[in-house]
Order: C-alpha cells, then structure tokens, then sequence
C-alpha cells in the first residue's frame, strides 16, 4: 500500500519496499572531487547526450521513499535537479564514508519514520533498478545490520543499505577515531551482500572514474539505443 507523507518540502511516497512498514530514504553520492577524470564533477560529464547523473537520477528515484543529492562545493551547480541538496557534515572531502554520514543525519531530521537509507555512486549509471528490493530482501533473510551490493564476487559499499540509527556510532568513527575507508568502519558490524549478475554484457556497478571509463560507457548506451530501434521497427 502507498502512503503520501508530506515533511515540510519533502515528499514521501512510502512504497512498502520495507518489511518493517517504513519509508526508506536514499542518498545520491556526488561530492568526490574526480580527481582520475581531471577533476571537477565527475557526474556532470556528458555520456550519450546527458549528463552521468541523469542516468543515477532516474534508476534510484523510484526505488526509494525519498532521495537527496550530496554534493560539495557551490551546490548552485546542481540547482536543476528537482532534488533536495545536501553538503558532507565532515569537512575536507572525507570519502563517500562522510556522504553516507550526511544522508543518515538528513534522513533522521527530514524523514524521521526512516530507519534505512540506502546510498547511490552517480559514476555507475547502470545500477539495477531492483537493487533496493534486493538489499532488503537480503537484509531480511539473513538479519544483518548492513547489506552491500556484489557483482563477480566483488562488493561494492558504496551501493549498500544503511541502518539510519547507526549515525551517532559513524560520526564517532570519523570525527574521533578518523576513519575514512568503508571496510574499516563496517568490519565492526555484522555485513552481508546482495549478488548482481551482468546485464546485456556490462557490469551493473561499472563506473566511470576515467575517461576510458566513460568511452566504454557510451559505446554501451550507443548499442542499447541501436538495439531498441531494431524492437521498434
């Protein structure tokens, strides 16, 4: 059953993907400094025509109750997208760790039902569009506390879901135990990983971090673009 819940200017449109009957909240991770594709936002390179974002956007939208984007910076930038935005509450670009911490906190303020947020790379635009359904499936089967996603036996912490009480213990981590790496910090808790097979011959978590990577990515758009104008002729 889908539940409307207007919080302020968010809107929550509870989808019942969670088994224990509460929205879940989703974070966009878009504040590194990409370096290894020459600096800059790595998201807003253009791949088929539209910005790698665009391709994030639309695949986590609709799998979750709410979604911010967490980007650093002038956030002017990203004043397009119909998003809230949001800057890490850990200075000095402190990894996708601190992203992680800033969509905890925002959820526990902005959507307080939540008890689970799930975080998005935006330099892998062709993530599954089950991988919400999968992370909780999972999480529910085997009782872990957090849940990642796998492709070919690699995980990938950066698609994971994340239990929103466990903010407090992660702002202690980075802020006095200074920890920065993901593995570091959830090697303490109990940590499970959904499996994803490849899709049309690409991994789904393949991302983009150098401009060899993005080459790939359009080569693969490009194929899928010339093999859905065959199905519509």
């Amino acid at each position: 059953m889908r539940q409307c819940i207007s919080i302020g200017k968010v809107l929550v449109v509870s989808k019942g993907v969670s088994q224990d009957g509460g929205p879940i909240a989703g974070i966009l991770l878009a504040g590194g400094l990409g370096r290894r594709m020459g600096g800059g936002d790595k998201p807003l390179n253009m791949l088929g025509g539209r910005p790698i974002l665009d391709f994030a956007i639309e695949r986590a939208k609709p799998q979750v109750d709410a979604l911010v984007l967490n980007v650093n910076g002038d956030v002017r930038r990203f004043e397009g997208y119909d998003l809230p935005l949001v800057s890490d509450v850990i200075a000095d670009y402190a990894g996708p760790l601190a992203g992680i911490l800033t969509g905890m906190e925002w959820s526990a303020k902005n959507i307080p039902a939540a008890r689970w947020l799930v975080s998005f790379a935006t330099d892998a635009p062709f993530f599954p569009h089950n991988l919400v359904e999968k992370l909780v499936l999972k999480r529910d089967t085997e009782h872990a506390r957090i849940v990642c996603a796998s492709s070919h036996g690699r995980t990938h912490p950066v698609f994971a879901l994340w239990p929103i009480e466990l903010a407090p213990e992660l702002r202690h981590a980075m802020q006095v135990e200074d920890i920065r790496k993901i593995d570091r910090w959830t090697a303490r808790y109990v940590v499970t990983s959904a499996e994803f097979s490849a899709t049309d011959g690409i991994d789904p978590f393949f991302n983009i971090n150098r401009p060899d990577d993005l080459a790939v990515a359009a080569e693969w758009v490009e194929k899928q673009r010339e093999e859905a104008s065959l199905h519509d002729v």
